[in-house]
């Protein structure tokens, strides 16, 4: 079991930049695959960025060179670093925890999300 608390969310100007952390507990969060998702008004969650145990980062197109996932495994944390804000990065954001075992069962875990508003 894994219980992930979202901070960092906030109002900021287009141009802007913001840092998420997600806190998560247990002492297994090294082996989890993290994730931000977000989810705007009226639109699906998609996922924002990932980071693998072993610190490999994918993207989404719309916020590949302007948003940065990190992991510190001896904080349990994790973070978003997002710069150049646009109006259309405006959504809830999500904190995933992932893991697959070698049976093939997934776990996933969540956060509350927090809001992040970019005004124009």
């Amino acid at each position: 079991q894994v219980q992930l608390v979202e901070s960092g969310g906030g109002l900021v100007q287009a141009g802007g930049s913001l840092r998420l952390s997600c806190a998560a507990s247990g002492s297994t969060f090294s082996r989890y695959t993290m994730n931000w998702f977000r989810q705007a008004p009226g639109k699906q969650r998609e996922l924002v960025a990932a980071v693998s145990p072993g610190g490999r980062t994918n993207y989404a197109d719309a916020v590949k060179g302007r948003f940065t996932i990190s992991r510190d495994n001896a904080k349990n944390t994790l973070f978003l670093q997002m710069n150049s804000l646009k109006p259309e990065d405006t959504a809830v954001y999500y904190c995933n925890a992932q893991f697959l075992t070698i049976l093939g069962q997934r776990y996933d875990y969540w956060g509350q999300g927090t809001q992040v508003t970019v005004s124009s």
